[in-house]
């Protein structure tokens, strides 16, 4: 063999080993991150919210349409809720050790605005958390890296006034959870039902993990109120509050925040709860029919807490990296309100591989999804919420508001 036929081979050898690798790099696995809490005092509703945001993951994936091949794999970790160094320790594992591209999460406002702080802006990466809902994230300088398919408790402390007073309830007592996200909340609420011309006879906070709330209710049921208007958690404070209230006949009926709706509520209380009601963020629509038809299908419940939310958010991830070309992080935070938001073609849940191909081609997007999105102000959802009534052991929705 002729040095000049020795030097073709090499070269022919080396470009294809070159072709291949790039082949490779341009199908290479993208990680999202999906922290959530897998543990703690929302553990039953977590495994529904993380699956939903997989199932945004999986038609993204089945398109083949993403980047030109590039396939989204889901990196899960336990923000536990409420323990801020384990949260963010979880948090720093995904974006140092896994290297993820973007961050569906976290879920507790606590946990979120702790890795808001001490992780997604340092390292500057978007985070888009399907439920995290304090007032206090809507000013939080997070340099526009953090963004919520879930509405603010400012709107929902109004809307479960509005509730209370379509009913003429006129005084309740309150018990909220001693965090950020349950006195932010209850803030929001006794200001809103107060300027209403309703009267909160009491506002206490109530600590999770104790298996005795006796003193607690005793105070409430002091103060006394038409309802008890409970913002906690469904798995630990809060359930623990409703059964202390029901065993000493304290109170009857139970107003309920968001992180109070769950199947293991009425798992636990039975006819306790009869009667009770409340709300949680939710839509209706043609987006919300066909994610509840495709969660259905996947053996998911799409009426369970934050679920479209959560497929939104990941939704939205995928498809500012294809407007943006990359899956850089700081392009997938500049190209986020670009296809969240007007102009564009509408996209809805179940039609993810339309807007792929649609932004591959050059044009526009205005995703509406599972819940109405539309990114307000510091990239929040404007939000709607479903109010629902608990009768013969079910949830039942009244109307959206």
């Amino acid at each position: 063999m002729s040095s000049r036929t020795r030097k073709l081979l090499a070269a022919s050898v080396a470009g294809a080993a070159f072709l291949a690798a790039s082949a490779a790099a341009q199908a290479e696995d993208v990680k999202i991150g999906i922290i959530l809490g897998f543990t703690g005092p929302l553990e039953s509703i977590t495994p529904g919210m993380a699956a939903s945001a997989e199932l945004a993951m999986k038609e993204i994936n089945d398109s083949g349409l993403l980047l030109d091949g590039k396939k989204l794999v889901s990196v899960r970790a336990d923000s536990t809720c409420i323990d801020n160094a384990a949260a963010t320790a979880a948090a720093e594992r995904l974006v140092t050790t896994e290297n993820v591209s973007a961050i569906v999460g976290a879920d507790c406002s606590g946990v979120t605005i702790g890795i808001v702080n001490n992780v997604a802006v340092p390292n500057g990466v978007v985070m888009i958390s399907p439920s995290a809902t304090s007032p206090a994230l809507s000013d939080i300088a997070d340099n526009d890296y953090f963004f919520r398919t879930s509405p603010s408790d400012a709107r929902q402390g109004k809307v479960i006034s509005d509730v209370l007073g379509s009913k003429d309830v006129k005084t309740v007592a309150v018990s909220y959870t001693n965090n950020d996200y349950g006195k932010a909340f209850s803030d929001s609420f006794v200001s809103a039902f107060e300027a209403a011309g309703g009267k909160v006879t009491i506002a206490a906070p109530h600590d999770d993990g104790k298996g005795d709330y006796s003193a607690e209710v005793g105070a409430l049921a002091a103060a006394g109120g038409e309802a008890l208007v409970v913002l906690g958690y469904v798995d630990q404070g809060g359930v623990g509050i409703i059964r202390a209230a029901v065993d000493t006949g304290a109170f009857e009926t139970f107003v309920l925040g968001d992180g109070m709706y769950g199947q293991s509520l009425i798992a636990a209380m039975g006819d306790g709860v009869e009667g009770s009601y409340g709300v949680i963020p939710g839509t209706e629509g043609e987006g919300a029919t066909k994610f509840a038809e495709a969660a259905t299908a996947a053996g998911l419940d799409p009426s369970s807490s934050y679920t479209g939310e959560s497929y939104d958010a990941a939704a939205l991830i995928a498809l500012a990296m294809q407007k943006a070309g990359s899956t850089d992080r700081t392009a997938i935070r500049d190209a986020m309100l670009d296809v969240a938001n007007g102009p564009g073609e509408k996209i809805l849940a179940g039609d993810l591989a339309r807007g792929l191909q649609i932004l591959k081609d050059g044009g526009d997007v205005d995703y509406v999804g599972a819940t109405n999105v539309e990114l307000i102000g510091p990239g929040e959802a404007a939000g709607t919420y479903r109010e629902y009534v608990i009768e013969g052991g079910e949830f039942k929705t009244v109307q959206f508001r």
